[in-house]
């Protein structure tokens, strides 16, 4: 079957030479329809997301199963599913406390097993998926089942990223208290699904930060209320917030300058929520002096924070009553033989959200 394959950093190759490893009793083998691009796709490529190699790429999509193991209860072929790295195994540690986000963060680097042949080489599937394939093999716990044909697939496929990294950032992870002023930095698909969380968890003020202006008008019809580039931040906080700053800060980029910028743009007491994934060799940007005496909270958000069992259907039933715009997220529907300049558009900065890949 056809892939995107990274064998080494640098390089995307289309390949049609790739397998799905065998379904075993605990795994489901999901034939794909829709999976978007994200700029975690991109840091697979380049070694900044730490990556084993060689690696299917892609991580967000949904598609049908067209087989099931024997030891599966609850599913059966040609239910729709949505992939999910996060869903968390239900017993470790974390699980059983709730934050099945962090599953297996503990023994990541052993537990990790191959799931495709690339030209007869063992390979692994990207955050344990590898949503760039025609076919891809699973445990069950790394999907979820949802009713409806009336999701379309590029819809479905949003979820296991853009829509919970940004939507869940805001609400699963922040808790944003209704009233609340809000600024989000980066304004890519995750961005635009926080602006959306925001608005619906009652922010008064909603400010996008991005260097591209041509994006702005995109964001205020999420919710957005203002729209600023990174040099004109500061005289926007003190402008909305008489220079106090923000109660709720959320970063989506990951690089030192812009955690900095989310950390100077939240007032006293505030809450920064990160979510951006940087270089794990990047120092942080920020003294604990400062850490200590404005008492701000700095929280990591992995993924949203999701439980993806019981917030998955919940956000297609607020896409299904027009509080979420997904339609809005996709910039442009391509090919698999497209992926690799997909790449190359958002490591040119060019104004897209979500690119996404129909395999039909």
């Amino acid at each position: 079957m056809r892939a995107v394959v990274t064998e080494t950093l640098g390089r995307v190759d289309v390949r049609d030479d790739v397998e799905p490893i065998e379904v075993g009793p605990d795994q489901v083998k999901v034939r794909m329809r829709a999976s978007g691009v994200c700029r975690t796709d991109l840091s697979a490529t380049n070694g900044v997301w730490p990556t084993r190699l060689p690696v299917v790429l892609g991580h967000e999509g949904a598609g049908e199963l067209v087989e099931v193991g024997e030891q599966v209860k609850g599913m059966a072929v040609g239910d729709r599913v949505i992939l999910a790295n996060l869903r968390g195994c239900g017993h470790c540690f974390f699980c059983v406390r709730g934050q099945n986000f962090l599953c297996g963060h503990e023994d990541q680097k052993g537990a990790a097993t191959h799931n495709f042949l690339v030209g007869g080489v063992p390979s692994f599937g990207m955050v344990s998926l590898g949503a760039w394939a025609e076919e891809v093999v699973l445990p069950a716990t790394n999907v979820v089942p949802f009713v409806g044909d009336d999701v379309p697939w590029e819809i479905a496929s949003l979820v296991n990223c853009a829509v919970m990294t940004g939507v869940g950032a805001v609400i699963s992870s922040a808790k944003l208290e209704p009233g609340s002023t809000a600024v989000i930095i980066g304004a890519g698909g995750v961005g635009a699904a926080a602006i959306q969380g925001a608005r619906l968890a009652g922010a008064s003020t909603i400010v996008v930060v991005d260097p591209i202006e041509s994006k702005f008008e995109k964001m205020r019809s999420f919710g957005a209320t203002h729209a600023v580039t990174p040099d004109g931040l500061d005289a926007l906080k003190e402008k909305l917030t008489h220079g106090r700053g923000f109660d709720y800060a959320f970063e989506f980029v990951g690089r030192d300058n812009t955690i900095r910028a989310a950390w100077d743009a939240t007032r006293i007491g505030g809450s920064v929520i990160l979510s951006g994934i940087g270089s794990p060799e990047k120092p942080s940007p920020l003294s604990l002096y400062e850490m200590t005496m404005d008492g701000k909270t700095v929280k990591g958000s992995v993924g949203g924070s999701v439980v993806p069992l019981r917030d998955y259907p919940i956000y297609l039933d607020l896409w299904r009553t027009g509080q979420l715009d997904l339609e809005g997220l996709v910039t442009e529907k391509i090919t698999l033989d497209d992926a690799p300049s997909a790449l190359d558009a958002l490591d040119s900065g060019r104004d897209v959200l979500r690119q996404v890949i129909l395999f039909d």
